[in-house]
This record gives structure tokens, sequence and C-alpha cells, in this order.
């Protein structure tokens, strides 16, 4: 296959998983008081990286980032929420096509691109979202915005996480040959 159409199906493929993923991420299964929710939203983005690699999955993470603050920007309510809530949290997910050429690649991925994701909203949670920390938080007296950072942002990127992991099992044995790119090493 020639290189300009390996480009268009890995930017029409982009847009699409993109577009799927903002439309999951409406599909919330809960959602905290000050922005955060349980979603497998991330799941498209992590199929895309795991199909197309690195430069792509950045590509696609960054326009995934741009439509969750222009579309689900509520809770940024100033410029280092933005950036780092939104800009930064949602691309680095892209850091997961880094793994696309080993085998498990999908799920090692996952696992580290959430990882990214969590540490970014971890330090602007404790840093820029510091001074709304309240007395308590499920049911525990918070002290520290880093400890409260840790449990909020932790109490939905850990479940985000793993029901990705465990969706993408799932689909793994239908569709793992997809989710690998094994059809576009085959067209190159």
């Amino acid at each position: 296959m020639q290189k300009s159409k390996i480009t268009l199906r890995a930017l029409t493929e982009g847009a699409i998983f993109v577009a799927v993923a903002q439309v999951i991420g409406y599909l919330k299964l809960f959602e905290l008081p000050q922005g955060g929710s349980i979603t497998v939203a991330m799941l498209p983005i992590f199929i895309y990286c795991a199909r197309w690699g690195f430069g792509p999955g950045m590509l696609a993470s960054f326009v995934y980032s741009i439509l969750q603050l222009t579309l689900d920007g509520a809770y940024a309510w100033g410029w280092q929420s933005m950036l780092g809530d939104y800009i930064v949290a949602f691309t680095v997910l892209g850091i997961a096509g880094l793994f696309h050429t080993q085998k498990y690649g999908f799920f090692i991925g996952t696992a580290v691109g959430s990882l990214a994701r969590f540490l970014v909203h971890y330090v602007v949670g404790a840093t820029v979202w510091a001074e709304y920390m309240p007395e308590t938080f499920f049911g525990m007296t918070m002290h520290s915005p880093w400890f409260y950072s840790l449990i909020y942002n932790g109490s939905y990127m850990v479940v985000d996480m793993i029901l990705c992991l465990v969706i993408g099992l799932l689909l793994w044995k239908p569709l793992g040959k997809y989710i690998r790119g094994e059809d576009l090493k085959a067209a190159r």
C-alpha cells in the first residue's frame, strides 16, 4: 500500500476512534462533583494507539484532548486546569502507542497511558485544585492536598483503567489481529 494511502487511513481511523471515544465519554457510570467520571472513553484511544503507534496515537490523543476541553471542560476554571486537566492529561494517553510493536502492547500501553493520565490529574489536583479540598472525602478527614488528589483521582482512574483492560481482554480473541494492526503490516 502506498504511503499516502496509509497516512489517509491512519487519519481516517483516528478521526473515527476519537469521535467514538467522545461519544462513549457521555455514557458515564459515575461522575464526581468536581469532574472525573467512570467511563470507558479511553478504550478507543488505546486501541488506536495499539494499531498505529506513538506518533499517530499522540496526534489522536491531542485531538481528543481538545474535544474534551471544548465539549466537556465545564470544570476548567483557569488556564492551569485547561492545560493540565484537559490538554496534557488526555494527550498523554498517546504514550500507549510506544508499546504497539509488542505482542501484548495494547495491555501495557493501556496501563502506562492510564498511569500517565492519572499522574497529570494527581499533580494538577494537588496544586491547582488544592484550595477546593474538602474537610472530609469518602468518610476520611483530608489533611493534605496530595492525599486528597490521590484518593479523588485514583477513585475513577483505577476503575477506568481496569474497565479498559477487561473490555480489551474480551475483545482480544475476536479482534486481536485488528488491535495489533496485523492488517496494516500485511499491507505495507
